[in-house]
């Protein structure tokens, strides 16, 4: 059984072990969605490192119609936030992109995330900051994350944490409760998570921990989106000559 008190005094632990390695005094710096994921690392970063050393960067796209849910956590948190609209940068790439190159949905679905963590690192590096990864073990698992976008970071601490344990460590932390459960949406194309994955993250955990789904339709989708992006949790591959 997932002992959530044990785990989440590891990785505050694990957290603050990472900043007196790699840079003592330093701000943990994160992007904030109001979603769980940016909720409970915030939260995990605020107890390993005190609010004073915690910033949140708010990055709507023109309007965001939840906002509300992030300047909820920060309030709640207690953290310094600096929100930029990314509308702007955004616009500017897609408008000055070739007029002859067709630009694809995915391009333009993983470009607002793409500009987000650039955001996030330009507010970290003038911080004295270290990026806080927000992403899980569920989510990574089936590559629902933008490579070069919210899938990096300087330190992670819910990588190895499924959806089903994120949401057992945020309660735990006190977190409100419409944060840690809220419905995950991911951003791009306005559908939920689990609508657009096919399956639900309860039974994702569930196979992840134990191997066991009952849906073969379900498990063949689970192992074929796992085999297809390992690559997003690998170190670009790198010619070594033999010299």
């Amino acid at each position: 059984m997932f002992d959530a008190q044990k785990v989440k005094d590891q990785c505050v632990q694990w957290i603050r072990d990472f900043f007196e390695q790699n840079g003592p005094g330093c701000h943990a710096v994160l992007g904030i969605s109001g979603g769980k994921d940016s909720s409970v690392a915030a939260a995990l970063c605020v107890e390993a490192l005190g609010r004073d050393r915690v910033i949140g960067v708010l990055m709507p796209q023109g309007e965001q119609h939840d906002i509300n849910m992030a300047y909820r956590l920060v309030d709640h948190l207690g953290i310094k936030r600096y929100e930029v609209n990314i509308k702007d940068a955004v616009d500017g790439i897609l408008k000055n992109l070739p007029a002859d190159l067709e630009i694809t949905p995915q391009s333009r679905q993983n470009l607002p995330p793409r500009i987000r963590m650039a955001t996030v690192y330009a507010v970290s590096q003038s911080c004295n900051g270290r990026v806080c990864n927000t992403c899980n073990l569920s989510e990574d698992w089936v590559g629902y994350s933008t490579r070069y976008g919210d899938s990096v970071g300087d330190f992670s601490p819910m990588s190895h944490l499924t959806v089903t344990e994120v949401k057992a460590i945020g309660h735990l932390l006190g977190l409100p409760a419409e944060l840690v459960e809220k419905t995950p949406i991911d951003g791009l194309c306005g559908k939920s998570d689990e609508e657009n994955l096919g399956f639900t993250y309860a039974e994702l955990d569930v196979y992840i921990r134990t191997g066991v789904i009952n849906d073969p339709e379900k498990k063949a989708l689970i192992d074929r989106k796992h085999r297809q992006n390992l690559f997003k949790l690998e170190l670009m591959p790198a010619f070594k000559p033999e010299i």
